[in-house]
């Protein structure tokens, strides 16, 4: 039964992150998040990492996807009322820098993933000998697996709250007309 409750977690994670981007409606794409989000806390809960479930919902979905649907609501009515205009084909010439820059850096982390030797660090060799369980909740037990285990998940967050910043930014300034 856990099992399949994982799976549905991560099927809905999958299927919502795919129709985040998918959508072309900018205000449906971010109620979308918030499911991804959501979901994301439960794949948490199900590695044993509740305080970062909680601080992400606290501080995603609380803070930064209302804070994007602030900067939607005041920035112009317009966004909301007008749909985006349909593209024809999947991939366009405008997004193949993005597209570059992104498999430069998923080629960066393949080589990295697959040169790194983590067995023969001292504190990893230290911090596997230290597992944790459902009753320790502790700080101590959650600093550590934070540092180890659950780092990338720990730091693929803190770029998204940065870019997350960064766009409701970027969607907040009111543009120039020339």
């Amino acid at each position: 039964m856990e099992q399949l409750v994982f799976y549905v977690f991560v099927g809905i994670v999958l299927l919502s992150a795919l129709m985040v981007v998918a959508m072309r409606n900018p205000v449906r794409s971010i109620f979308l998040f918030f499911v991804t989000l959501f979901s994301m806390a439960g794949l948490f809960i199900f590695a044993l990492a509740d305080f970062i479930a909680v601080t992400q919902v606290v501080v995603y979905v609380g803070g930064v996807l209302v804070l994007m649907i602030f900067t939607f609501l005041l920035s112009s009515r317009e966004i909301l009322n007008i749909p985006l205009p349909g593209k024809r084909g999947i991939i366009g010439l405008h997004q193949l820098p993005g597209i570059a820059v992104a498999l430069i850096f998923f080629v960066v982390l393949a080589v990295m993933v697959y040169q790194a030797n983590p067995d023969q660090i001292e504190w990893v060799k230290q911090a596997r000998e230290n597992t944790l369980q459902p009753t320790d909740n502790t700080i101590h037990y959650i600093g550590i697996n934070m540092m180890t285990r659950y780092l990338v998940p720990f730091e693929v967050v803190s770029v998204l709250l940065m870019v997350a910043l960064v766009g409701a930014a970027h969607l907040a300034r009111k543009e120039r007309k020339i």
